[in-house]
């Protein structure tokens, strides 16, 4: 988009971090670069940080010089983009996975839960069972329409851990059965509910994966916004919270147990780095959109040298954050 309309670029990355390989065009003079932290990367265009030098200031075409609806589609399509990408690659995976539905098949016992690796004291197991029957079609978690199967889970997880509505579809009626308990599981001093049953599999057509796909894009949106949520709140504590080492490390895991799963963690971090990228933060996309549609609304616009301050401040602190993460993550390796 900041070619479309013709914004001076000093360098396009992928990756961040110390470049690898890196290539200037002669033509336009952009320097193309892939840098050694394949996590996102940037597009360095003229006067997007309030630069005063003599060759921006006399460059027609630098950023701050676009109008406001250009700036605004230019800022908003890095973030989309990444969305765009984890929908694409979350239709890959849901393409060859398994196409599961809501309609409970049958319930594992304890020990079966246990094996899968959760942990439960008896004060924390319970078994669903005693208000759901198999052929349920679970439409509902505490009133959260489920689609899926990864929806179905992922309420269960960060609700069941007490008793929760359940509505679903029983003999063709609707009826929403209250105070249901689910095994509670406990992981780096967090407790979540665990899903004790297995669901039937559903017919896969065309249509069914991109519903699916699309569901799932939107679950992970959700995701990403209440678990943040969920931090601030104090239900997560910073040892839920990861950085380039520890994303590394997680994509190395995911990456040995198949390309699927592998995927599966670069559709999910795609979509988290679009997602927490348009956050209404200084120093983010989002906090540039939120002045620009301020500008767009008022027809005055804060100074660009005044906004690089801004954004110059909240960056010292985001790195300042970025480093306590990365220290967290480097002290998990070795423990």
């Amino acid at each position: 988009t900041a070619r479309i309309f013709k914004v001076t670029i000093n360098e396009f990355s992928i990756g961040m971090g110390p470049r690898l390989l890196s290539r200037t065009s002669k033509k336009t003079g952009i320097r193309y670069s892939l840098a050694a932290f394949p996590l996102g990367g940037f597009v360095a265009m003229a006067g997007e940080n309030g630069e005063d030098d003599a060759a921006v200031l006399a460059d027609p075409n630098t950023f701050d010089k676009k109008p406001a609806w250009q700036r605004f589609i230019i800022t908003f399509a890095g973030a989309f983009v990444n969305i765009v990408a984890g929908f694409l690659a979350t239709v890959i995976v849901v393409s060859f996975m398994t196409a599961q539905s809501t309609v409970i098949g049958d319930f594992n016992t304890r020990e079966e839960m246990e094996s899968y690796g959760y942990a439960f004291s008896d004060a924390d197991y319970f078994s669903s069972s005693d208000k759901l029957d198999v052929g349920d079609e679970v439409i509902k978690i505490d009133g959260k329409r489920v689609r899926t199967t990864r929806a179905l889970s992922y309420e269960i997880m960060r609700k069941g851990h007490e008793p929760v509505d359940v509505t679903v579809i029983r003999d063709g009626e609707e009826i929403t059965l209250r105070d249901v308990c689910f095994p509670r599981s406990s992981e780096q001093g967090q407790v979540f509910g665990a899903v004790d049953f297995k669901v039937y599999q559903k017919e896969k057509t065309f249509g069914t994966v991109i519903a699916d796909s699309w569901n799932t894009m939107w679950l992970t949106v959700r995701m990403c916004w209440e678990s943040l949520f969920d931090l601030i709140t104090g239900r997560y504590t910073i040892a839920a919270v990861s950085g380039p080492v520890g994303i590394s490390t997680a994509i190395s895991e995911a990456a040995s147990y198949g390309f699927l799963t592998f995927l599966n963690m670069v559709a999910l971090i795609s979509i988290n780095l679009g997602v927490m990228n348009l956050l209404p933060i200084p120093a983010l996309d989002g906090g540039r959109l939120l002045t620009t549609l301020i500008e767009m609304i008022t027809k005055k616009r804060i100074p660009p040298k005044i906004e690089g301050v801004i954004n110059a401040v909240f960056l010292v602190l985001l790195f300042g954050f970025s480093a306590v993460i990365l220290v967290k993550d480097v002290f998990q390796l070795f423990v």
